[in-house]
């Protein structure tokens, strides 16, 4: 790719967004809110804007970037709730389906309430594992698509349905294994600052 390349100038911007996220991500987590709710609101507000204008065009994706903003810093504790009952749906279906078929409404139901309430309760912990994953991720998908790979660059131009766990794992074992060694790696580093801040504050 030439170096000048838009699809170069993204990789870059996720390389060093998803490494700040995967071993700072829970220091600064809302910080992190912020530029996603930023670049959303920013991106929303872009595919409603018809004008010739450039200066109208700016104002507008500037208002609904400050616009993302604000809302995602205002429930995020709600996203974490929802972010907790869904992997407790999907843990529950990966659980139950093998022997029983799929779960019916009330134990859906029963796990999607204790999933988010004990995301809640543990939400420092939710944090670190969502942020070093994700971070985890952003930061390889950029490795990937800087290094020529098909699949993540469709991804940095705009097709995120290309790479795992968005694409079936067949042909991207590789990226599978990289990513869940990082995010292991990363949650680590992230809970053992935690605890050694903890300490510090005790002494």
């Amino acid at each position: 790719m030439p170096l000048l390349s838009p699809h170069v100038s993204v990789a870059i911007i996720l390389l060093a967004t998803g490494l700040v996220s995967c071993f700072l991500g829970y220091r600064l987590f809302k910080w992190l809110l912020a530029v996603l709710g930023f670049g959303v609101g920013a991106y929303l507000a872009s595919l409603f804007v018809v004008t010739s204008s450039l200066w109208t065009a700016v104002l507008l994706s500037v208002g609904g970037g400050l616009t993302g903003m604000v809302a995602v810093l205002m429930t995020y504790l709600a996203g974490i709730a929802l972010l907790g009952a869904g992997l407790s749906a999907l843990a529950l279906s990966f659980l139950w389906a093998p022997a029983l078929g799929e779960p019916s409404v009330w134990p859906v139901i029963f796990v999607c309430l204790v999933g988010a309430g004990l995301s809640v309760v543990l939400q420092r912990y939710v944090i670190i594992v969502l942020t070093a994953f994700t971070g985890a991720w952003a930061s390889l998908v950029a490795l990937f698509a800087l290094a020529g790979y098909g699949r993540a660059l469709a991804l940095v131009s705009g097709d995120f349905w290309q790479v795992y766990p968005m694409a079936p794992a067949n042909g991207q074992v590789l990226f599978a294994i990289c990513w869940f060694c990082l995010g292991s790696f990363a949650a680590f580093l992230q809970l053992w600052a935690l605890n050694s801040d903890r300490v510090i504050g005790d002494e």
